[in-house]
């Protein structure tokens, strides 16, 4: 019998499902999920969708933003790719694509509602899970979380295992500035939860 979880990701990987919204966005793209999981996994990072670099690469965070993320995480490029131990898995597989405006398009949710439960369900429990950006934590929190940096700012009250983070692209840096906790508390505590979680014990 066919191993489930590979069979799963050879469907994402082969999925099509949004190519006619793409071709009508101002980049008029084909879809390329980027896959990044196995079962397994310690880490669940539960991030928003590809950008455009991540898009010609096929390889999650390849981009600034993936600098500033493995920096807040206190990993290297090693641990972070290694799918035993973490796994990526976006609020869409693929690029959304550009508005008319150059602006980068919200995941489309059709992407979450065919394969999220799926994915999750082949992954079983992670020891941490990491919430990035508010698409991942109203997803995850329910629809009655707050704004980002209220769900962040709450960070010590959510559930066990589990942290919330802005997007860690660099149009934050104003907002990283203008909140100092999170670099001073929050950031300490994520990087000895996600040693803890990538500990063999």
């Amino acid at each position: 019998m066919e191993d489930q979880p590979d069979s799963l990701i050879r469907e994402i990987r082969d999925c099509s499902i949004c190519a006619a919204r793409f071709a009508t966005t101002a980049s008029g793209h084909a879809p390329r999920p980027v896959v990044w999981f196995q079962p397994g996994a310690r880490i669940l990072i539960a991030g928003q969708a590809p950008g455009t670099r991540v898009h010609q690469s096929g390889k999650p965070f390849t981009d600034p933003s993936g600098d500033r993320l493995r920096e807040w995480m206190g990993v290297d490029d090693d641990t972070f790719y290694d799918r035993a131990r973490i796994a990526i898995l976006p609020m869409a597989f693929c690029f959304p694509g550009l508005s008319a405006k150059g602006a980068d398009l919200p995941p489309p949710p059709i992407c979450a509602k065919t394969w999220r439960a799926k994915v999750l369900a082949a992954m079983g429990r992670p020891r941490l899970t990491l919430l990035v950006g508010g698409y991942a934590q109203k997803w995850h929190l329910g629809k009655g979380t707050g704004t980002v940096t209220q769900t962040v700012a709450n960070w010590r009250d959510l559930p066990k295992g589990v942290f919330a983070l802005p997007h860690p692209s660099w149009r934050n840096t104003s907002w990283i500035a203008a909140n100092p906790w999170f670099s001073t508390e929050l950031l300490p505590a994520l990087r000895n939860h996600v040693k803890d979680a990538l500990h063999d014990n």
